[in-house]
């Protein structure tokens, strides 16, 4: 990876890797079957493959923090990389269906990490199916953070049930975000916008941020200019449409 001079697919200028080299479709159909390792249980992930920095071993008696925020449907990995220096403190995941997709992302972290040191060392990326997989990642209340950004919004009615925030997966996401926990979604289609609006809402574990909160949270502003969707929808001028819920306990 360090050798660029001799390696087309990473900039010589800024050492990061070229998006066109790992282009692919902009979305993948999540109920297909695709073959990649999938953890048994989130105490199976080995943390020095994603963390070396901070976990040199994979020792369970040295994982005294565990994965915060959960970016699905990561793309090329904008969000991860601004999250990374906005919140130092917590590790992040990105989980990408896309082989070519999340092979890039993990070069791009890579190349970061060795352009500034001591950086990016808390975020990384998974190749996985997060529409099958989030309990084998994630225990009971450990995210405090998930994001839904751009997500593919399956316009055809007989695919509304391929849609990554649907009611049966907020139970699963309801699973592994904590109490006070934030799911965050963006989307420039309307007619997707309400529909995850509408099923956030109509879920007894969450409610949505105030006014006021929303203005106070420093993530809120990455929704629509960290991605490269985002960043295309403000370039053509385009509306985009948000939904930020937050997990709330259970009704005794």
């Amino acid at each position: 990876m360090l050798d660029n001079d001799a390696n087309p697919t990473f900039s010589k200028s800024t050492g990061l890797p070229r998006k066109r080299f790992y282009r692919a479709r902009a979305h993948s159909n999540p109920l297909s079957d695709s073959h990649f390792p999938v953890p048994i249980s989130p105490n199976e992930i080995d943390y020095s493959l994603h963390y070396p920095q901070l976990f040199p071993s994979n020792d369970q008696r040295d994982r005294t923090k565990k994965i915060e925020f959960a970016d699905i449907g990561c793309g090329f990995g904008g969000l991860l990389i601004s999250l990374s220096t906005l919140f130092p403190e917590a590790l992040m995941i990105g989980m990408e269906l896309r082989d070519k997709v999340s092979e890039y992302v993990k070069e791009r972290i890579l190349a970061l990490r060795v352009a500034n040191p001591g950086q990016y060392q808390n975020i990384s990326v998974v190749r996985t199916n997060s529409m099958k997989y989030i309990p084998n990642y994630f225990e009971k209340a450990q995210l405090s953070k998930m994001f839904f950004l751009f997500p593919d919004p399956h316009f055809k009615e007989k695919n509304h049930r391929r849609r990554v925030i649907s009611p049966f997966l907020l139970d699963e996401y309801a699973y592994a975000l904590r109490v006070g926990g934030i799911i965050y979604t963006i989307t420039d289609v309307e007619e997707l916008g309400e529909w995850m609006k509408t099923c956030l809402e109509n879920h007894p574990l969450f409610e949505a941020l105030t006014l006021e909160e929303l203005e106070a949270d420093p993530a809120v502003e990455l929704l629509s200019s960290a991605t490269e969707e985002g960043q295309k929808v403000a370039r053509n001028e385009g509306r985009t449409f948000q939904a930020v819920y937050r997990r709330v306990a259970a009704a005794p």
